[in-house]
Parts: structure tokens; sequence; C-alpha cells
């Protein structure tokens, strides 16, 4: 019975021992519960990244602001002015001379394609046509002299007597005008005094480049000696057609 009794109470000690055996798994199954959780902490600390990456694009932001302020945008006023400059050149000579309607026309003596003098004290009470022309035998000047000359009947008409005025020589004026049969008279100006007198010799530009020469321009003269109508900077095509409408009307 003693017996019985000892392995009665040794019992208990072997369910104890399997109470704290199971007891050590749980404590186990507990601490992977505490290593588990910082894991999401290393997780949390990772998201900031995102946030130094928006820094470094808002710091790369600014780089275009610099961009910005291009120093090319005075470049075009630049090229502006510069277009402008050769427009202003061009009218300088024709505002400061002041000749234009009503003013009187300058004296000349001047000799012809035959060499023969020509004034304008002979064609005193005479309306005429005084027209500039840069160059014998040039496309825009020969086109202007055969236009003439083919409505030179038509200035007959109204009395106006024609005559073509250019820097060239009197033996380049008479080539020009046996190769084309032009029958109105061309005098030869090599001083330029009489284009100076009516402002007509100033700076061009052709493409870019700037010279001294004549620009193309007619004066339209009455019988009084006075301008009637100036034509500055003309324009070949249709001028003929011009000259002689005005002349029906101030002549």
């Amino acid at each position: 019975m003693a017996a019985k009794k000892k392995s009665a109470a040794a019992k208990p000690k072997s369910k104890a021992n399997g109470a704290a055996k199971k007891a050590t798994p749980a404590a186990k199954k507990t601490k992977p519960s505490k290593k588990a959780k910082p894991k999401p902490a290393k997780k949390t600390k990772a998201k900031p990244k995102p946030a130094t990456k928006a820094k470094a694009k808002a710091k790369a932001k600014p780089k275009p602001a610099k961009k910005a302020p291009a120093p090319a945008a005075p470049k075009p006023a630049a090229k502006a002015k510069a277009a402008l400059a050769p427009k202003a050149a061009k009218t300088a000579p024709a505002a400061s001379n002041g000749l234009d309607a009503g003013s009187a026309a300058p004296a000349f003596d001047l000799s012809d394609e035959k060499g023969e003098r020509v004034s304008s004290s002979s064609l005193a009470g005479k309306p005429y046509l005084l027209y500039f022309y840069p160059k014998d035998d040039t496309p825009g000047c020969t086109k202007e002299a055969c236009d003439i000359r083919d409505n030179f009947g038509r200035f007959g008409q109204q009395g106006v007597r024609v005559l073509g005025v250019s820097p060239d020589s009197e033996q380049s004026h008479a080539k020009f005008g046996q190769k084309y049969g032009l029958p109105f008279t061309l005098l030869s100006d090599p001083d330029k005094t009489l284009a100076n007198a009516y402002g007509v010799w100033g700076e061009k530009n052709n493409y870019g480049k700037k010279y001294m020469g004549i620009i193309r321009s007619s004066f339209l003269v009455g019988a009084d000696g006075t301008v009637k109508k100036a034509y500055r900077g003309v324009r070949v095509d249709g001028h003929v057609a011009a000259v002689l409408e005005d002349a029906k009307t101030y002549l």
C-alpha cells in the first residue's frame, strides 16, 4: 500500500513536468512574435527613401529656372534694329533734300548721248519728265527705258519731254540708246551734280551689301519750272502708266 501511494504521489510530478514541458513550447512560440514585430519597423524606416528622392527631384527642379532667363532674347531686338537701319538710310537722302511737289526744279547743264549740251533754261516754258536710273543696259533700267519708249507717243501727245539721267558716260548712253532704239534724251551726270541736287544719290542695300548709288526716282516738272510730282524709290512695273495719268492732272 505504501508503494502505491508513492507511485500515486509521483504521478503528479510527471504531470507537472509535462505541463512544464508543454509550457516551454508556448514560451518559444511567443519569442518569434517579439522578433517578428520589429520587422515592420525596418520597413517603416525604408519608407523615407522615396522622400529623399522627392527632395532630390525638388532640388533638380530649379535647374530649368536657370535656363529660363536665356540671354538669346535681346538678340532678335538687335537684329530688328539692324533691319530698320538700312530703311532709314534709303529714305534719308530724299528727306534731307526736300524736293517735292511745289519745289523749284534745280537748274542743270549736262551733255546728252550725242555730246550736245542740254540745260534747264532751254526747257523753260515746257513740261518735262526727268527720270534718274542707276546704270545703262542693266535689267531694271532697260525695262524702264523700254516702257517709256513704248509709250513715247503718249508723252508727246501731252507735250512732255522725257530725259533720262545716270552717271554713265555719253558713249555708254549712245550704245544703250542705239541698242534699244530709245527715242528720248539721255543725260550724262558723272559727277552726280544733278543727282545730288534732286537728292537721289544715296546709300543702297542689296542683299546685305551697302553701297552708294542712284536711287531710282522720277520728277514731273511743269512749264513753270516747279516739281509737280515726285516719285522716289520707283518700282519699274506700272511706273510709266502712273506718270502718264498724273501728267493729265498736274500739267
